[in-house]
Order: structure tokens, then sequence, then C-alpha cells
């Protein structure tokens, strides 16, 4: 079943974020445009190169008035020790969220229940705390956290211009469509 258009549900978990443990609930996901970023498992292989890269749009993001989260289904402690350990994950200042009862990975939809872990998936969610877009990539295959840069661009757009649809390759300042019956077969 789609998330697209649903509330995230109620959850409460810790994080690890700029050297302290930190709540962090469904309610963290309201009144911004959030960007929660699944992974299968601390000091693994391809995860620190996706959250490296996600650390390197993240001004961007902020920019934008977006928060980031990475959720795992490691503990905040864990995701400490692997910040403290690791060089790419040493740079990442965003909260990293611990889910070790497997709630918001399973909530989300992307929990591997046989092997216990997250698959690698992405959200936008609007300030409402509803999910707008969803990507989910098999465990061998990283993200380019650029490619959210215009989703969420494009995602504000629609949001603040009802009615207005943004098409293939969009980018800021670009041509959108407003759906009508003129429009039928024409595109």
């Amino acid at each position: 079943m789609s998330l697209i258009g649903k509330e995230v549900q109620a959850f409460t978990a810790q994080a690890y974020k700029n050297g302290e443990f930190i709540d962090v609930t469904e309610a963290n996901f309201k009144g911004q445009w959030s960007v929660v970023c699944f992974y299968p498992a601390d000091f693994s292989f391809v995860c620190p190169t996706e959250l490296e890269d996600l650390q390197g749009q993240y001004s961007t993001l902020k920019d934008l008035g977006v928060e980031v989260y990475s959720v795992s289904t490691d503990t905040h402690f864990v995701h400490k020790g692997w910040h403290d350990s690791s060089e790419k994950i040493g740079k990442i200042t965003y909260a990293m969220i611990g889910d070790p009862s497997q709630a918001i990975s399973r909530q989300f939809d992307v929990l591997n229940e046989e092997s216990g872990l997250a698959d690698r998936g992405t959200f936008i969610i609007d300030p409402d705390g509803v999910i707008q877009t969803v990507e989910i990539n098999a465990d061998g295959i990283g993200r380019d956290a650029s490619t959210l840069v215009n989703k969420i661009k494009a995602a504000q757009y629609v949001r603040q211009n009802p009615g207005e649809v943004c098409p293939a390759k969009w980018e800021e300042g670009s041509e959108t469509l407003t759906p009508s019956l003129d429009l039928v077969g024409k595109i």
C-alpha cells in the first residue's frame, strides 16, 4: 500500500546529533519540510557513502527549509560510536535516529523482516507531516542526494501553487503545467 499522501504515525525514538542524544517524534516532522533517509546498518559499506553524500547536500536542503534525519535499526549509541570512529560519518551534523525496535522502519514499510534491517528508503515529508515522495532502493544500490534538491523544490512549488504540476526534469524557474481538458493528448 502506498504511503504517498499519508501522515506519519506517532513514534518516539532517540537520536544522535552534534555530540548529544536527543528525542525525536513524529512532531519533529511538522512545521517544516523533512527528508527521512533509512539505511541498513552502521559500520557497513554503501551506507557511509550515502550519508556523507547527504551531508554534502545538508546546507542546501537547510536553505530550502528542510531538516534531515537518517534512520537505521541500530541504537543511538551505535550511531555515536560510528560517528566517533569514521571519517565520513564524523562529518554528519543531521540527526541519526536509532530504531532498534524496528517500529519506525516498519511504519515506513522499509523493514526487511528476514534481516531485521531497513531497506534504503528516502521520504520527503511536507510541513503537515504528510509523505510526498518515496524512493526505495535495493541494498546494493546507493542513492544520490543531489536529486533531493529538485524534488524538494518541485514539492514546495506544487504546495504553493495549487492546480499546477511539475513535469519530468522540472527545475526551479522552468515551465509548469496546469492540467485541463485542453491539455489532454497535446503533451
